[in-house]
């Protein structure tokens, strides 16, 4: 069980905890504040024999109600009941309020113990009393919010009982063994064969098999699939952690992406449950995201609007219900998540879908929920990110939208089927460029490090040099905790100007010179400014630009290619850097503080 937490730790790791049953009417419960290692060691201190049992459950927390602490960490217990919870529960206050009138002493900050405590209570003395599985039914059917919860009872040590709501659970099918798990890499080890469950289903799990129904008790399926790929694809593979990996990986990614997206000289989608004649009548197109997966979506827009001509907004996901906005039939809403479960996201979807707005999801995780609930999907096949800082993912996503846009244009005739095919071949080209990147990111780390004592880094760019800038400071933000502004280059005469001082870091994407020709000698005229006022000067520019190398205290190059397609080699030197002044300034780079690889709370 430790080692399957382990390969959770990057979805929170606050807090760990076990509970194991041991047959004889009792769980053993271990559990610790920080780091898995520390429950590790709780465990090695108590002794293996003190944790007997073939039926276990355990967590790995990222804190929402209450600091991380022993006693915040799950399990959470009470009396024989253990639980483990993923999400918020957002009505525990009157329930806790309702536990403790009854004379319930709860022992945590966290809205997670009033399951333990409720299911206790139902099995007590509940209109089910002593049936398990009928108890936490009558439990689940009084929460609300989002959840993932697994509920065990030492007097059943031969039975889990677990349900979701808008937060991932995937179900693992062995041979006389069966998993749980947040992500199918918690159980990789023992089966490739899964189950996704769906929203509001609740699952009873037996070594020998499992049944799923829906919150009222009545029997229905989840969706059988086979996990194509292996445990070593979750491993480090030699390299000292794993976002270095998965930078070295992106030309693969970017590669998978693309396979299979181009057939009979069309576009196609992995799942389209909307017709063309649906896509031609969209007028307006919305983009959904949060973090990274936003600024892949300001990417998508120049490349949606230049080729379909079609009005498109980018929206944070968590602000777009709230604002009311507009939309009908004629709406095509592009929600772009890499887990597939983001709860704003996912949220904004169903939102989407209120209005009658058409939904086309962009995503890495087969089977979630977002595209569960799209009337159209595009997979991003970048197989497993383990580092929290996106990478991969990322440029998976910016080519996944890449071909959103040219499935529009051709759905719509704004671009004839020979003028489609030559942009998917310019986009069938960028893994070898993306290789020649990935291969001289060596003086990019010499800089990280030469830097690395900064107090402040500001990025330029234009055009989807903009985007770029702003995704390059958000991975300095989430890696090295420094200050990291992203600005419009243009912009900068217009306030934030007044923050450059001498010695100051300031990166600038220049944009090809050919076809964006004004652009780059707009930035040019950005570089001399900077320079004028004592700032250091790194510039991303594609090889051969010797009218910018001049004028750059430190030059880094990248392979030409197309304006829109820029962003899938510009952004990789800015991984690298905030990956190297991380690792440089000692901290974790594949956890950063208060970070969680997926976030499945509003």
């Amino acid at each position: 069980m430790v080692e399957a937490l382990r390969r959770m730790e990057y979805r929170g790791y606050d807090s760990s905890g076990v509970a194991v049953l041991d047959g004889s009417g009792a769980s053993r419960v271990e559990k610790k504040e920080g780091k898995l290692a520390n429950l590790e060691a709780a465990l090695d201190s108590a002794g293996h024999d003190s944790f007997p049992g073939t039926t276990g459950i355990g967590h790995t927390r990222w804190a929402t109600h209450g600091r991380p602490s022993d006693r915040n960490a799950h399990p959470h217990v009470s009396g024989d009941v253990a639980i483990v919870h993923n999400g918020i529960i957002e009505n525990f206050a009157p329930l806790r309020a309702e536990l403790e009138a009854a004379g319930v002493e709860l022992v945590s900050d966290t809205d997670s113990e009033v399951a333990a405590h409720l299911l206790m209570c139902e099995m007590a003395s509940g209109p089910h009393a002593g049936d398990f599985v009928a108890s936490c039914r009558a439990v689940l059917n009084r929460l609300e919010g989002a959840f993932t919860l697994v509920f065990s009872h030492a007097a059943h040590p031969g039975t889990l009982v677990a349900a979701r709501r808008s937060t991932p659970l995937v179900l693992g099918v062995g041979k006389g063994e069966m998993f749980l798990g947040s992500d199918v890499a918690a159980f990789i080890e023992h089966t490739r064969e899964a189950v996704e469950l769906g929203q509001d289903n609740v699952v009873v799990l037996r070594a020998d098999g499992y049944e799923i129904t829906d919150l009222a008790g009545e029997p229905t399926e989840g969706r059988p699939f086979h996990i194509d790929w292996d445990l070593a694809a979750a491993e480090k593979g030699g390299y000292d952690y794993f976002m270095l990996k998965e930078i070295a990986e992106q030309p693969a990614a970017v590669a998978d992406t693309l396979l299979g997206h181009f057939q009979d000289g069309r576009i196609v989608l992995d799942e389209q449950r909307i017709s063309d004649q649906d896509l031609r009548d969209i007028d307006k197109v919305f983009i959904v995201a949060c973090g990274s997966a936003y600024h892949s979506g300001m990417v998508a827009k120049y490349a949606i609007e230049h080729w379909t001509r079609l009005p498109c907004e980018v929206e944070i996901a968590s602000e777009f219900r709230y604002r009311d906005p507009v939309l009908d039939r004629s709406t095509l809403v592009v929600a772009i998540s890499q887990s597939g479960e983001t709860a704003d996201t996912l949220e904004a979807v169903r939102h989407a879908k209120s209005q009658k707005a058409r939904v086309l999801a962009v995503c890495n995780t087969n089977g979630s929920q977002i595209p569960r609930e799209a009337d159209a999907v595009l997979y991003t096949h970048a197989g497993p990110e383990i580092g929290v800082a996106s990478t991969k993912a990322y440029l998976a996503q910016i080519t996944a939208n890449y071909l959103v846009g040219l499935a529009l244009a051709q759905a719509r005739g704004t671009k004839y089927p020979d003028e489609v095919a030559a942009e998917f071949r310019q986009l069938e080209k960028m893994p070898e460029a993306i290789q020649k990147v990935v291969d001289s990111l060596d003086p990019v780390r010499e800089i990280a490090r030469e830097l690395a004592d900064s107090k402040s880094v500001l990025f330029l760019g234009r055009h989807v040099g903009y985007p770029t800038a702003l995704e390059g400071a958000l991975k300095l933000k989430e890696l090295a905790y420094m200050h990291a502004e992203g600005f419009p280059a243009g912009e900068l005469k217009h306030g934030p100007i007044a923050l450059i001082e001498d010695g100051l870091p300031v990166f600038i994407v220049m944009p090809p010179v050919e076809g964006r020709g004004v652009l780059h000698s707009k930035l040019v005229s950005n570089i001399q400014e900077i320079r004028a006022r004592g700032a250091r000067t790194i510039v991303i520019a594609e090889e051969g630009d010797e009218v910018v190398r001049p004028l750059s205290d430190y030059f880094i190059p990248i392979p030409a290619s197309t304006t829109l397609l820029q962003p899938l080699l510009a952004t990789i030197p800015y991984q690298a850097f905030a990956a190297e002044v991380a690792a440089a300034r000692g901290y974790d780079v594949d956890k950063p503080r208060n970070l969680a690889k997926s976030v499945t709370v509003e």
